[in-house]
């Protein structure tokens, strides 16, 4: 079981009822237990599924949606109608239900008994008739839900389980998220930006200013002993590339950025925070020639870089939206192997289909999307407050396809935008020592680009290998918020069309409430 996963698991309710009588409930509380089983063994559905028997009335059914609702531990709900489960009895439970939605539209049985069927299979056996009765009411209701449609034997059908659980883990999460903001949003930009209040009653996120002064006083505390036991775990970790800073320098810098990181980490463990944003004009006392000085010598690159491997989400000049998104991308892909990261749109590269766009940052980029193990430089960075040299890890990432995502606020509503990407191996960067990475935007460089702009998406993003959009699309249907996906089929005919249509839907939606 992955850690972040221990305390959450994901509840299994049946749809019956008692007209076929008793022996035929106890069938299906039968194969109902030997289907939750048979789902946890498979190995592909990271979160404990529990069954939670059947539901064969109206308060039954009102009942156990109600208990998911005040158990911390259920992140989501699975149902499925064994036989056929008359619909008006779950409108209460629907109505009451708090929780992400999962209609499994299955059956025990995964052929017909050809030879033996009769009248008493086919009433036992109504997966068919039961199922649709049930997506109905829901349809009826705008239930929002995830349907999966397979045999629950199937590898296919249970890693969509597995998609939905994972999203649901992260959504749960989500209402735990405290973003620690030190210093605010920098250098009136819009898109990083945005309504908070709004942002924690839809997505869950709580998002604080805390005052880099009181992060100081944690800075001022840490031991150079604590600062050297950490730097010898960078050693162990990172290849020490000594460049034109020299020995005396170069492990100053890093020593300096050791007691940061560790000031963070007490801060958000003291402070019960999960993600955080820096500034690089907020670092602390201004006067760095004053004899009381207290300040980082540069903004946090490589104490922000470690965090982002271990979950801390991080979003760059103040940008609390995607720190947040950080958090839960990071949780979704637990046990995923090839990793994650805040990523920013930097520079642009034409070169006919293999045109491409550089993503970096100043420093902050998380090594798990490293190709290589990644190498610990000190540089001068001439930007911000501070103008001096700093620590950094310094890697590319790997090459393969992975989806970038943002969430934008537009006034009326969230968006969440997601985007299919191809990374790829960029040309040597002497002149330039950060992290970065090199990616063609799908379907095509200027398609996938244009398409991005008129979406109203941001220059920084959550990025993964490992997941799909399908998370994403699970992720804002659990939240309520609107959701577009850039992929390999899009034209920008096609996409003006459908922010347009979006844009009437949700006009009227408000109109409507």
């Amino acid at each position: 079981m992955i850690r972040e996963y221990d305390n959450l698991e994901v509840w299994f309710v049946t749809g019956a009822q008692l007209l076929y009588g008793g022996d035929a409930v106890k069938q299906v509380d039968s194969h109902s237990r030997e289907m939750v089983e048979g789902l946890n063994a498979s190995g592909n559905i990271p979160l404990r599924i529990v069954y939670k028997g059947t539901a064969n009335s109206s308060k039954e059914v009102e009942a156990v949606m109600k208990a998911a609702n005040n158990d911390g531990k259920c992140a989501g709900i699975i149902t499925w109608m064994h036989t056929f489960s008359p619909a008006k009895m779950w409108i209460k439970g629907l109505q009451a239900l708090e929780k992400p939605l999962l209609h499994f539209h299955t059956q025990y049985n995964a052929e017909i008994p050809w030879d033996k069927i009769d009248m008493d299979f086919m009433n036992l056996n109504q997966s068919a008739h039961g199922d649709i009765e049930f997506g109905h009411i829901c349809t009826r209701m705008r239930i929002p839900r995830k349907v999966v449609v397979g045999y629950w034997k199937d590898a296919v059908a249970q890693k969509k389980i597995a998609v939905w659980a994972r999203v649901a883990a992260g959504v749960a999460d989500a209402r735990n998220v405290r973003c620690l903001m030190f210093g605010m949003n920098m250098n009136n930009v819009a898109v990083t930006d945005g309504d908070r209040v709004e942002f924690e009653q839809r997505l869950g996120y709580h998002v604080d200013y805390y005052p880099v002064s009181s992060l100081m006083e944690y800075y001022k505390k840490v031991t150079d002993a604590d600062a050297d036991a950490l730097v010898e775990e960078y050693k162990r970790l990172y290849t020490i590339k000594v460049d034109e800073s020299g020995e005396d320098v170069y492990w100053e810098k890093v020593r300096n950025s050791a007691k940061a990181e560790l000031a963070l980490r007490r801060v958000l463990e003291d402070e019960g925070a999960t993600a955080f944003t820096t500034n690089f004009d907020d670092l602390g006392d201004a006067d760095v020639d004053a004899p009381d000085f207290c300040g980082f010598d540069q903004i946090p690159g490589l104490a922000s870089q470690r965090l982002m491997a271990e979950g801390i989400g991080f979003g760059a000049e103040g940008d609390w939206k995607t720190a947040c998104l950080y958090r839960t991308l990071w949780v979704m892909s637990q046990g995923l192997p090839k990793g994650c990261s805040f990523l920013e749109d930097y520079t642009l590269n034409f070169a006919g289909d293999r045109s491409s766009c550089l993503q970096s940052h100043m420093l902050e980029i998380c090594p798990m999307i490293a190709s290589d193990k990644p190498k610990l430089e000190v540089h001068f960075l001439g930007i911000g407050i501070r103008k001096q040299q700093t620590a950094r890890l310094v890697f590319t990432s790997k090459t393969g396809f992975g989806i970038k995502a943002t969430v934008v606020d537009l006034g009326n509503r969230f968006r969440l935008i997601a985007q299919d990407v191809e990374c790829i191996e960029p040309k040597p960067m002497p002149n330039l020592p950060v992290a970065s990475a090199l990616w063609i935007p799908q379907p095509t460089f200027e398609t996938g680009a244009g398409a991005w702009i008129l979406a109203g998406g941001t220059h920084h993003s959550a990025f993964s290998y490992d997941i799909t959009a399908e998370y994403w699309e699970d992720f804002a249907e659990m939240t309520g918020i609107e959701f577009v996906h850039i992929s390999k089929d899009t034209t920008i005919e096609s996409f003006k069309k459908e922010l347009r249509i979006n844009e009437v839907y949700y006009m009227l939606n408000k109109a409507l409430k």
